[in-house]
């Protein structure tokens, strides 16, 4: 199996030297036809005017959202016509509050979808919501790209995040066509619980699985010692110099995450690599 349907969506003109160049160099290096959605989001909300709105600041409003997307899309285009790979690239609108449906009838069809990190100090808002419907709507899998995209050796040293959950399944199955070209893959297991099926043998089984797949993965099992599950995965990214991490998109309710933490949210917001999730 290999990721033959690529896309990635832009609402930010910063993310043509982020998303798109990273999404250019994924489709080359699957083959892959990359498709890219340039959107315009109306930041009002349609139900909150005050009494007397005109039609005509709302078709303003839209106006603007459309040209933002048009630019968006010629520079794309100006920038793909360069590469040597199949594409195509279209425009359109929605208002914040539907984003989601926007989204998720493009990124159900695609196997992969390319998105610049969210949360970060100067992530946008639409970005989470591009996010969120990709992860939950459209249930695609995602990489998560920080800004210095992805680095020349993407995809060599994986950092798998284990804690036997589905969600964790569902993204190691979905990154497998990566997995297979590492020269190195370490499960990460931290903490295990002492009641688990897995306590005898933490990541044993998975190991197993992976083998069968071609990849050889090390597990490493790994003390609490930070407060935050995000921080010991971003750690262990730096000790053993990984370029990549696969987790669970979303094990707990993005509710929970957001008030009190979590892996994904503190990811997210925090990682230096690549992160390639699925829920």
């Amino acid at each position: 199996m290999a990721y033959k349907s690529l896309l990635t969506i832009l609402t930010h003109p910063d993310q043509l030297e982020t998303a798109l160049a990273a999404a250019i160099e994924m489709a080359r290096q699957q083959d892959a036809h990359l498709e890219v959605l340039c959107l315009g989001v109306d930041q009002t909300q349609a139900g909150y005017f005050y009494a007397g709105t005109s039609g005509v600041a709302i078709q303003a409003m839209l106006d603007a959202a459309q040209d933002h997307a048009n630019t968006l899309e010629v520079a794309a285009r100006t920038r793909l016509a360069r590469e040597d790979i199949r594409w195509s690239a279209e425009s359109m609108i929605a208002q914040m509050g539907a984003i989601g449906y926007v989204v998720s009838s493009r990124a159900r069809f695609a196997d992969l979808v390319l998105l610049p990190q969210p949360y970060a100090h100067t992530g946008q808002p639409e970005a989470e919501a591009v996010l969120e419907a990709t992860l939950f709507e459209a249930h695609a899998p995602i990489l998560v790209l920080p800004k210095t995209g992805l680095s020349e050796n993407f995809g060599q040293r994986i950092l798998i995040g284990w804690d036997e959950s589905q969600v964790a399944m569902r993204a190691v199955r979905a990154a497998l066509p990566i997995l297979r070209g590492a020269s190195a893959v370490t499960i990460t297991v931290i903490d295990p619980p002492r009641h688990s099926p897995e306590r005898s043998d933490p990541g044993g089984a998975l190991s197993q699985m992976l083998a069968r797949h071609g990849v050889h993965a090390d597990v490493a099992t790994l003390a609490k010692t930070l407060p935050q599950t995000s921080d010991i995965l971003n750690r262990h990214v730096s000790d053993i110099n990984a370029d990549m991490v696969v987790i669970g998109g979303y094990g707990h309710a993005r509710l929970r995450e957001a008030i009190l933490g979590g892996a994904t949210r503190g990811m997210l917001e925090t990682a230096t690599v690549p992160v390639f999730m699925a829920h």
